[in-house]
Parts: structure tokens; C-alpha cells; sequence
């Protein structure tokens, strides 16, 4: 099972180098993420969700494999390859895994104008060295989580912990 975990930032492109780096440390096998998105309020107020990856280019890409692969059994190939792309395509945009886009729309209302957030699903992570690796860098805030209290209080700790210091002049 995956958790949910919702980090607010200033604008896009922190959301953005937030979400490269956890993808170098998933390269690392530090954390394993089933979704991830940005979701980002444009000035005009009006949401945008910027998708990691596509299911339905996916299953599309499959589907044409395999089409064509059945294909070669008739004799036509390339229809077979057609077939299965459009096939596979239409079992892609039906079949919606990951964060629900009902939920990240009423998320980026929720943030000022010009903001972001990144939305990930976590199916595993190694907390101490990827917060470690991500401390202080991105200037990120909490939003929501489905981890349990003591878990989410931890995070929030951390993500404190690690914001620089502001002098009062």
C-alpha cells in the first residue's frame, strides 16, 4: 500500500527540482514512487497538473507490440500493430491509477497563485537518508499526508528542522 504525501511550494520549479532529485534517489532505490505530479495554480488562477508518466501512451505502446505480434499470425502486421495501439490507448485512458485528479484540482485551489505542490504516492522510502538528501533545499511545506499521526508529525519535524534560520532584523 502506498501513502499519500502532499509538499507545497513557492512556485513550480522548486516543485519541479524536488521531484528530479527524488527521481535520481528512486534511482538509488531510497524511495519507490507508485505516482508523482506537480500541481501548479497559474497566475490567472487556473490549475494545471503536470503527469510523470501517462498510462495511456503506455498501454498504447504495448498494445502495438502485441497487435503486431498477433498480426504476424494473419499475415498483416502493421493492421495488427494499428489495432493494438488504438486498443491499447482507449485501456489506457480508462484505466486512471494514482492520485485522483478530482483531488489534486481541489489541492491547487487551495494554493496562492504562482504556487505548486507535489503530490506523490510512496510505496516504500528510506526516510532518514532521503530526508537527508532532500533537507532544506526546496523550501517545501506540508500539506496532507495519510501517513499515520506519529509518522506525519516526524515529516513535519524534519521539513522544519531542516529551513534555514530567519534573522529578525
Amino acid at each position: 500500500m502506498s501513502d499519500l504525501i502532499a509538499v507545497g511550494y513557492p512556485d513550480p520549479q522548486a516543485a519541479k527540482a524536488a521531484l528530479a532529485k527524488l527521481g535520481e534517489l528512486q534511482k538509488q532505490m531510497l524511495i519507490q514512487l507508485d505516482d508523482a505530479v506537480v500541481v501548479e495554480r497559474k497566475a490567472d488562477g487556473k490549475i494545471k497538473l503536470h503527469q510523470t508518466s501517462g498510462t495511456v501512451g503506455t498501454a498504447a505502446a504495448g498494445g502495438a507490440l502485441w497487435g503486431g505480434l498477433i498480426g504476424l499470425l494473419f499475415l498483416a502486421p502493421l493492421l495488427g500493430m494499428a489495432i493494438g495501439a488504438g486498443t491499447g490507448a482507449l485501456a489506457g485512458k480508462a484505466v486512471d491509477t494514482g492520485v485522483d485528479d478530482g483531488f489534486m484540482r481541489r489541492l491547487g485551489e487551495q494554493l496562492p497563485q504562482g504556487g505548486a505542490a507535489l503530490v506523490l504516492l510512496v510505496r516504500t522510502v528510506t526516510t532518514d537518508k532521503v530526508l537527508e538528501q532532500m533537507r532544506g533545499q526546496y523550501g517545501g511545506e506540508l500539506l496532507q499526508t495519510s501517513l499515520s499521526a506519529e509518522a506525519e508529525a516526524q515529516l513535519k519535524a524534519a521539513i522544519e528542522a531542516s529551513r534555514p534560520a530567519t534573522s529578525v532584523a
